[in-house]
Order: structure tokens, then C-alpha cells, then sequence
């Protein structure tokens, strides 16, 4: 199966970075065209209808993850999703967090002086964590579900276990690198929240993110304004507290419409299509890239594992790879790469011919 007709730009190059930014469809920019034409030769009208589009975005993301719609918000990006929740928070809160997490995790938790210990990222995750959770005895986890420099992914079985074991542990999820390579439902997972920026894997362009909460959360959020009366102004009616701090000022139709977009993209292929897909080129070039020697211990140690790889590189690797146009990212002391559904054995081939040559 090829995607090079709703994405020209793999006609082009092959794309292996996904995990820095994900790439538009033709029918999404198709969209994209036709909302800011009718913005342009409507102005203000063009707003009119603007509540009952995003209420429709909210619930196309919450049917998509299967969260409740009135616990689901939509925000411009992972970071300030997370920092919104953040500060929505007790100051006596202990957090646990991943060793290397994503800065946008783990510098938010530190800066706001909250007691934090980490779990060290490697091929024993899961274990640290647990040992942690005991020691510690932190009151949140916080933590990438794909680990932005490497690929390791949590184990969601071990998170769901880790929930039923330690109920009152609230487990906090940057989906950035996680959400759109694979179903996932929110409300029977071990995840009290999940937080994502769409312009990864979600493929859905800039701008636009959203967070998910489950009860349990919500009671924990902005407890001092409870007893402060709401706005009362008809432009603001419905709106719940948690709304009004997640969501404040306008939204932009025209990037939460992109989100929407990407998410009927996804349902028109399939997510189980998309995630054998990913499965599947994921385990050969796991395999390829093993056989070669150029992926840390660590990552080869694990079973499970996403498809963004870190693989050893020098000056010559990097230039072979421009002179062939296989887009990849420097990251740590390596070259990250990753595979979407987009990809193909004939990328993962073509990239192995590179990583071949003397």
C-alpha cells in the first residue's frame, strides 16, 4: 500500500522524521485552503458558528481516544497543556519522573520547585519504576510514553498494573511521540491523564494539542477557585471551570479543524492497518539495525520498543545520508530516525544501502 499520493513530499525524499514533525496530506491542505478562503470572504460571520465546531473537534478527540468529551480540552501544544495542569496543583505534590524525559516534562515539574526522584531509562523501565513508586512513595508519575531521544516505550500493561496496584498514584502521559501509531482507549487504560501536541504522529500540523482527564484528576485541579463564582456572559455559558483555565481566549478553527481532519484521516485508513503496519516495519528495522551494532544495549534489550531508533553515527554517515536524502535528526550523540505507516521496506532498505557502504 502507498501513501505517496496524500503525502507528494515521499515522492520526494525519504522522510524517516516523523518524530521531529509530522507532514500534511493533500486533503488536509485542501481543507486548510478552503477554511481560510471562507474566513477571507466572510470575516466575522466566518466565527459565528465557531462554539459548535470546536464542541465537534472535542468529541471527534475523545471518540478517537475514548475519553468523556467533558474531560476533554483542547490546547496549542503539549508543553502548555501540561504546564496548565501543572499549576492547577497542590505545591506538596511528589513526582516521579524518567531520567532524559523530554525537557518539556521534566523542566516544568523541576522549576516549580515540586519534590521529584527519577527512574532510570533503560532496559529495565518498568522495574525501576515500580522500585521508585515504593521507595519514593511519589503522588504522580510523570512520564513520556515514547521516549523522545531513543524510542523506548512504556509498557501500557505495566502502567495499567501499576494503577490498580497504587490507585491513588495519579499517572500523567506525554503522548507526543505515542498518539496516532496505534488505537488506544483512554478510560480503561492506567493513565489519568494524557497530554499530546498533534504535530507528530498525529500528522495533524501545528498549533493544536489536547488534554485528557479522568475523574480522579479533575477533583485534584484548581481546588482554591472552586468556590468562585463562573462568568456569567452568554459567550462563556457552559463553560466549566477546567475549561476556562485549559482553555482560555479564543481557539483558532483553523488548527483544531487540522486536528479533526487528521483524526477522520486516521479512521478512513484504519488504526488497526496502521498500527500492523507499524509493528511490522518497526521489528525489521529493530532487527536490521541490531544486526549492525548501531543501537545502544539498552534499546536492544527491550522487547518493546516504538519505531524511533537512535543509531551510533560519525561526519561521513551524516553527509551519505543528505546525498541520498533520507531525512533524520541529530539527537544526543547519534542520528534519530522513525517510521510512520508512510514508510515502506523500500525506506528501511534504502537506508540500510546507506548505512552499508565502507
Amino acid at each position: 500500500m502507498s501513501f505517496n499520493a496524500q503525502f507528494p513530499l515521499l515522492s520526494n525524499c525519504t522522510y524517516l522524521n516523523t518524530a521531529s514533525s509530522g507532514i500534511l496530506s493533500t486533503s488536509i491542505l485542501e481543507w486548510r485552503k478552503s477554511h481560510d478562503e471562507d474566513f477571507f470572504h466572510h470575516g466575522s460571520d466566518f466565527r459565528l458558528e465557531q462554539r459548535s465546531f470546536l464542541q465537534d473537534v472535542r468529541e471527534h478527540v475523545a471518540g478517537f481516544f475514548h475519553s468523556k468529551v467533558e474531560n476533554t480540552f483542547l490546547v496549542q501544544n503539549m508543553s502548555l497543556g501540561f504546564n496548565t495542569f501543572l499549576d492547577g496543583l497542590a505545591t506538596d505534590h511528589k513526582f516521579l519522573l524518567v531520567t532524559s524525559d523530554y525537557p518539556s516534562v521534566n523542566y516544568p515539574v523541576e522549576s516549580r520547585g515540586f519534590n521529584c526522584e527519577y527512574a532510570l531509562a533503560d532496559e529495565s523501565l518498568e522495574q525501576h519504576i515500580l522500585d521508585k513508586v515504593k521507595t519514593f512513595k511519589p503522588t504522580i508519575l510523570a512520564i513520556s510514553l515514547v521516549q523522545y531521544a531513543n524510542g523506548i516505550q512504556v509498557d501500557l500493561n505495566f502502567i495499567k498494573t501499576l494503577k490498580e496496584d497504587y490507585p491513588d498514584l495519579l499517572i500523567v502521559g506525554d503522548g507526543t511521540q505515542f498518539c496516532g501509531i496505534g488505537s488506544f482507549n483512554f478510560e480503561t487504560s492506567g493513565l489519568d491523564v494524557l497530554i499530546s501536541s498533534g504535530y507528530k504522529w498525529m500528522l495533524s500540523g501545528y498549533g493544536n494539542g489536547f488534554v485528557l482527564l479522568k475523574d480522579q484528576a479533575c477533583r485534584l485541579l484548581y481546588q482554591k477557585r472552586i468556590n468562585y463564582s463562573l462568568p456569567t456572559e452568554i459567550f462563556l455559558k457552559d463553560r466549566s471551570m477546567l475549561s476556562l483555565c485549559f482553555e482560555p481566549g479564543h481557539l483558532d478553527t483553523f488548527n483544531f479543524g487540522t486536528l479533526k481532519q487528521a483524526i477522520l484521516n486516521f479512521e478512513s485508513i484504519g488504526m488497526d492497518v496502521i498500527q500492523q503496519r507499524l509493528q511490522s516495519i518497526g521489528r525489521l528495522a529493530k532487527k536490521a539495525l541490531t544486526d549492525r551494532g548501531l543501537l545502544s544495549n539498552t534499546v536492544a534489550a527491550r522487547e518493546l520498543h516504538s519505531t524511533i531508533f537512535n543509531i551510533s553515527t560519525h561526519p561521513e554517515l551524516t553527509q551519505r545520508l543528505q546525498e541520498a536524502n533520507i531525512i533524520v535528526t541529530p539527537r544526543g550523540e547519534g542520528l534519530r530516525l522513525c517510521f510512520h505507516f508512510y514508510n515502506t521496506e523500500e525506506d528501511l532498505e534504502k537506508l540500510l544501502s546507506v548505512l552499508d557502504k565502507n
